[in-house]
């Protein structure tokens, strides 16, 4: 998936300038998928010479005048052929089950407190989507909130098994460090 189509996506949601598409992109797409806010800029400039999305100028009442962008009939084509082509999964990298790894040949008591700091972490965003999930998706719910719905769930189906993962490992290392006393 490239930024451009992840933009698209948050556009067809709400046209935004800039500075906004930005701000709600870090609490809504950013959750899986991470951009600067200069990254950002790049590709909405490139996107806009590709013809994808229109950005008009917009008097601000308290604020500076921003352009605002929308996405054109061109970027809703492009979107329309990216949902038609096939994605790969990504592939999973993280250093912790290499530590995890390693630990057979160290003392594994070691990654106790990194093993609790990503469970903690992993609860904390899990009691965020959970607060997002009872704030904006009780009642019935049209095509467009249905789908992002699906999305918030498949995060926090994300975030119950790293917490259940972590609170395992816990055990695990305690029980090894217990048995190496």
């Amino acid at each position: 998936m490239s930024l451009d189509h992840a933009l698209l996506v948050s556009l067809l949601e709400k046209p935004s300038s800039g500075y906004a598409l930005a701000r709600r992109f870090d609490r809504s797409i950013g959750h899986f998928w991470q951009a600067t806010h200069q990254q950002i800029y790049r590709v909405l400039a490139r996107m806009e010479e590709a013809g994808w999305v229109k950005g008009r100028l917009k008097a601000g009442d308290a604020a500076p005048d921003r352009r605002e962008f929308t996405v054109t009939a061109l970027g809703r084509r492009e979107m329309s052929r990216w949902l038609g082509e096939p994605t790969e999964p990504q592939g999973y990298r993280d250093a912790l089950m290499v530590k995890l790894r390693g630990a057979a040949f160290d003392e594994p008591v070691r990654l106790l407190g990194e093993v609790e700091r990503r469970r903690a972490m992993h609860a904390e965003r899990l009691a965020q989507y959970r607060a997002i999930e009872a704030r904006d998706f009780s009642g019935p719910l049209d095509r467009q909130r249905a789908l992002q719905y699906q999305v918030l769930k498949s995060g926090i189906r994300f975030e119950e098994t790293w917490t259940e993962w972590c609170a395992e490992t816990l055990g695990l290392l305690r029980d090894l460090e217990r048995r190496d006393r």
